[in-house]
């Protein structure tokens, strides 16, 4: 772990993790119309397409990065990777819970909302585990370093293969996930590679992403990407084909909206379920739109766009602390740039 990424945001990142976010925004938007309005639509099957390698790729690209801080002392490296996103976690926990609270309370009583929000301290609420999960992947990585990292890895690799499904989201998740985290941690200096060779033979590469999609799609629809080591294998192919798209979007300098959302990805991630339910809410109950698949659609548009209205909004005003972890909740100095993975 002694290779150090390139300095600055790195733009293909950038454009990766934007494609990671419409991904889970769509997800959670398309899986809850469909919920709602008993049927499913055209976009349930870009979901399907997506799962094997939606959430892999997210970890992944957030353990590039690890190797700028992993060597720090352990109170800079707590600040910055543990008490960073438990401050968001904690502060969007209480206002998603506070929004959900009166559905809540319908169906336990407001008794039961509090033992709920007390238990969301160790079971994460709702869309937030991603977050959730990260300090501690982080932790375990630089506790485990002076560890061989070939053995880290195939243990990792053997949590995911072993389908753990304790009914806590921590414990699951982390069985799961923690082997795509450490790879890019582990990695990186091939992930690095691997998009400058793809930019480098843009040709070539998009021969190798039509390969891939024609395997992904016979996996999922075929009924086999759950399958132990299929999954693994999956999700580690997926990642490095939105690696891959990603490095040719960067190249040719196509779709710079989706480079944004990656650049305020966490802005995404933490609010868009508040823009996200209202627009489901309302084109349901109005009925205006009967088709499924566009419904799902327009609700995915309005949760990221809304979102990032939500966070333009209230730049420099006194709701910055909703985006921006303010001085009092540090233990070391901020940085004086926001870097990739964060």
């Amino acid at each position: 772990m002694t290779y150090t990424p390139p300095p600055g945001r790195v733009d293909w990142v950038d454009y990766a993790k934007g494609f990671c976010i419409v991904m889970v925004v769509m997800m959670h938007s398309t899986l809850g119309v469909e919920a709602a309005a008993g049927r499913e639509g055209f976009m349930h099957w870009l979901v399907a397409f997506a799962k094997p390698f939606r959430m892999p790729d997210f970890f992944l690209i957030s353990g590039l990065f690890l190797a700028r801080v992993i060597d720090r002392d352990w109170r800079t490296y707590l600040d910055r990777k543990v008490f960073h996103f438990a401050y968001f976690y904690l502060l969007w926990s209480a206002i998603e819970f506070a929004v959900k609270a009166p559905h809540f309370a319908a169906e336990i009583g407001w008794a039961g909302v509090l033992k709920l929000y007390a238990l969301s301290f160790i079971e994460p609420l709702g869309i937030l585990w991603f977050i959730y999960l990260l300090p501690l992947f982080a932790v375990v990585t630089k506790a485990a370093r002076n560890f061989p990292p070939a053995a880290i890895w195939l243990l990792a690799a053997a949590l995911e293969t072993a389908r753990i499904a304790t009914g806590w989201t921590v414990i699951d998740e982390f069985a799961a996930r923690f082997v795509y985290f450490y790879t890019g941690c582990l990695f990186a200096p091939r992930v690095f590679a691997l998009a400058a060779l793809v930019q480098a033979r843009p040709a070539l590469a998009g021969l190798g992403l039509a390969a891939w999609s024609v395997l992904e799609g016979f996996a999922v629809f075929g009924g086999y990407s759950e399958l132990p080591l299929v999954s693994l294998a999956l999700g580690l192919a997926g990642a490095c084909a939105v690696v891959s798209l990603a490095a040719l979007l960067a190249k040719v300098r196509l779709c710079d909206p989706l480079r944004f959302c990656g650049q305020n990805s966490i802005v995404i991630y933490l609010s868009f379920f508040l823009p996200m339910a209202a627009t489901r809410v309302l084109l349901l109950r109005s009925g205006l739109i009967g088709d499924i698949g566009v419904v799902s659609l327009i609700v995915t548009t309005a949760g990221v766009l809304g979102a990032l209205a939500l966070w333009w909004a209230t730049r420099g005003t006194r709701l910055d602390f909703l985006w921006v972890r303010p001085a009092r909740f540090r233990l070391a100095p901020a940085q004086p740039v926001l870097q990739p993975a964060e």
